[in-house]
């Protein structure tokens, strides 16, 4: 989209995460049996037809940039604009930390940049977004900064968006009172480059470390900040139990139809692999199954990513299985997250629940 500039701002909280963010971003998870989690971001901006996007990463990333590479599957590998990753902040003048030190280490960057306006966003939320809509409806309004956001979901967290009834932010909330007008804001938000430049030598000089808590949230009185209303799916990776849950959910044809299809489809790198293979004593139900697996035993309401094998007479119920994963023969899991890499040996039996899965670490032998 011809003025828009894409950031992905993946400094993110990854505590809840643990062990599955140990050693990688939380934009690099897998998700979905073949995607990772920037995928969803990447892919929203490139269907808007937004042809400039820097990544800001902040720590751990040599996974995320083998799987970005030059972004040819995102077609952004060109000679002109295109996909940048942007390096973590260093210096001494960048601000207190927080996201504002990344933000301003890379102002340079962003100047340079033809578009005059910038969308910001993270990796943590999952959705197939209209930013196309979301950019016309911030122009057509004259806002300063357009929130993207959802109506307040139960069960939400902190913090909460107030708005009248002409869609302008006018306070925070907890969410206590039942309102149509509260907001879960998603993460993604477009204002002007100029403003947001602003914003963030502003938060600099005044020890800001969050450009949308300092910058944004705290500037309501002076700002005209409204909120572009997201009504489909949405699932929020902020805790092991949303993200092995919200994959779950992806065993629905209506979740999986509308995350992948419905305002344009999930890219993401491509690897040449032989499709899966079921052996004669195999029986998959309700399961997504990635190419180069190996199934000889049971599997149902999975998610299988590529080359896992499931030896003879093993049974894997209502897990999510990484990539490169092999589970013995006779083995029995239920409500089991394998991270890539990891074996679990013949016979184990390894049991979790829906809230607390039993977690396998990446290159484990169990």
């Amino acid at each position: 989209m011809k003025g828009l500039l894409g950031l992905i701002n993946l400094y993110e909280d990854e505590t809840a995460l643990g062990p599955l963010a140990g050693h990688r971003p939380l934009a690099a998870l897998p998700y979905a049996g073949r995607y990772r989690l920037i995928d969803f971001t990447l892919s929203n901006l490139v269907n808007a037809e937004v042809r400039t996007v820097g990544v800001l990463v902040r720590d751990k990333y040599r996974s995320l940039i083998d799987h970005l590479r030059s972004g040819k599957e995102w077609d952004l590998a060109r000679k002109r604009d295109g996909l940048y990753i942007l390096p973590p902040a260093h210096s001494p003048a960048a601000g207190n930390g927080g996201d504002i030190s990344n933000f301003y280490f890379n102002l340079d960057y962003i100047y340079a940049c033809s578009e005059d306006f910038v969308i910001i966003c993270g990796s943590q939320t999952i959705c197939n977004l209209p930013i196309d809509q979301a950019f016309h409806y911030h122009l057509s309004v004259g806002a300063d900064v357009t929130i993207i956001g959802r109506d307040w979901p139960d069960g939400g967290v902190t913090p909460c968006l107030l708005m009248d009834e002409e869609g302008r932010v006018t306070s925070l909330c907890d969410g206590s009172d039942s309102s149509p007008y509260d907001i879960q804001p998603l993460g993604f938000y477009i204002l002007s480059k100029s403003l947001m430049a602003e914003l963030v030598r502003q938060c600099a000089a005044e020890g800001g470390h969050n450009l949308f808590v300092d910058g944004i949230l705290k500037n309501l009185a002076t700002l005209k900040i409204c909120v572009f209303r997201h009504t489909g799916y949405v699932a929020r990776i902020d805790s092991i139990a949303a993200y092995f849950q919200h994959q779950l959910e992806l065993l629905h044809p209506a979740v999986w139809q509308e995350l992948f299809f419905r305002y344009g489809i999930v890219y993401t790198k491509i690897k040449d692999e032989a499709p899966a293979k079921y052996k004669e004593q195999a029986v998959v139900k309700n399961s997504l199954v990635a190419n180069g697996c190996i199934i000889e035993g049971t599997v149902e309401n999975c998610i299988l990513s590529r080359s896992v094998v499931i030896e003879k007479d093993a049974v894997v119920r209502n897990s999510i299985i990484s990539q490169n994963v092999r589970v013995g023969s006779q083995a029995r899991l239920s409500h089991v997250l394998c991270d890539k890499d990891s074996t679990v040996s013949a016979g184990r039996y390894l049991n979790g629940s829906i809230s607390s899965p039993f977690i396998v670490r990446k290159g484990a032998v169990v």
